[in-house]
């Protein structure tokens, strides 16, 4: 049996997607990945090589908008499937769902499941000019695309909800709604906390992750605060949402942030900080925030739709209105003067996360979905 799994972003094939691939070949499966950037991605690609996964490089462009590079992505995975023959086809992300959805339809794949793992750009902030003319367009290939699947996936409720409400998942396409992607908190170690507060983000540098409101609160902590810390971690990405790197480089230069980069293992940065942050406007479910709850951290985030799932409000964190700053400070500044909430709220994060966001288990519930034993 082979099975076909298509992403957009290769670094999300190990740490989002590796122990999916390792049940799969565990059960004996012939396992095929799809994705773009081969060439930048060198040691991932090596790495699943090494595990015994068969690799294929396409042509996709995660964040590009032409419709002709799109429907030859669609061709390109046609003909593969058409040469490799999988029973089991799955996309995640935006355009692996729509395309690889209609390509393994057309292709004649029996098993055809997708999984959404967000919303993106396209459906966050007003649906007006050029963003709401993508989300109409958006809309309708997912409306088409969906209708060709077998079972479609949702990381949370609200996003499950939302495309029933829009009409973009057909009422006789059954869905499931599972505890994000996991993590394997096995790898992950409860730390002591720091002697001073410190915070962290970890995120892409865009507008709806919240970054803007994290440096406005943090530079009113700061001025209260100024023993307290302000990390970030992450990079500017391709993305009409992006943050500059003027922008950056000012908050870094008035000492509000202090920014870290990408890292290839966030564990030491989480390790580091007393409160992990994400004041995101909309996620599946992040993944970062379940590394920071693994690690025995409480969690401040927004009361938004995939970010909500993940704490209980005063048990394992603090949950604030999207775009709030002076309540995001406030949380902060709280954790701060209140210092015995970071351990009892940590300990609280470690438990929520062995017992609901446990990868095994995740997978375990993907692949009984699939009808896979």
């Amino acid at each position: 049996m082979t099975f076909l799994l298509i992403a957009s972003f290769p670094d999300s094939l190990i740490k989002f997607r590796g122990p999916l691939l390792q049940a799969l070949l565990a059960k004996g499966f012939d396992v095929h990945v799809a994705a773009p950037d081969m060439d930048r991605a060198e040691d991932i690609y090596r790495e699943l090589a090494f595990l015994g996964v068969t690799l294929h490089k396409i042509r996709l462009k995660r964040t590009g908008t032409n419709p002709v590079a799109d429907l030859g992505t669609m061709a390109e995975l046609w003909r593969l499937m058409r040469r490799i023959r999988p029973e089991y086809v799955l996309g995640y992300t935006i355009k692996p769902v729509i395309y690889g959805s209609l390509a393994a339809w057309l292709a004649g794949v029996p098993n055809r499941f997708a999984l959404i793992t967000g919303l993106g750009y396209a459906f966050t902030g007003e649906a007006s000019g050029n963003r709401g003319v993508l989300r109409e367009l958006i809309q309708r290939l997912y409306r088409l695309a969906l209708s060709k699947t077998q079972k479609v996936f949702f990381q949370n409720p609200d996003d499950e909800a939302l495309f029933q409400e829009l009409g973009l998942l057909p009422s006789t396409i059954p869905s499931c709604v599972v505890n994000g992607s996991g993590v394997d908190v096995a790898d992950y170690s409860v730390k002591p906390m720091p002697l001073e507060p410190s915070f962290l983000l970890i995120a892409r540098l865009l507008g709806n992750k919240g970054v803007r409101e994290y440096a406005q609160a943090a530079k009113q902590v700061k001025k209260l605060h100024p023993k307290a810390s302000f990390k970030l971690v992450g990079w500017i990405d391709k993305n009409p949402d992006a943050i500059g790197q003027r922008e950056l480089d000012e908050w870094v230069k008035s000492g509000t942030l202090e920014f870290l980069g990408k890292l290839a293992d966030v564990r030491p940065a989480i390790a580091n900080c007393s409160v992990y942050l994400l004041p995101s406007y909309r996620e599946g479910t992040p993944r970062t925030v379940l590394e920071a709850m693994a690690t025995g951290r409480p969690i401040i985030t927004t009361d938004a739709p995939g970010c909500r799932e993940t704490v209980r409000d005063g048990d394992n964190g603090i949950l604030v209105p999207v775009k709030a700053v002076e309540e995001l400070a406030n949380a902060m500044i709280r954790f701060i003067e209140e210092p015995e909430l970071a351990e009892r709220m940590g300990f609280r994060s470690r438990l929520i996360a062995e017992a609901k966001y446990d990868v095994h288990k995740v997978n375990e519930l993907m692949l009984a979905e699939m009808g896979i034993q």
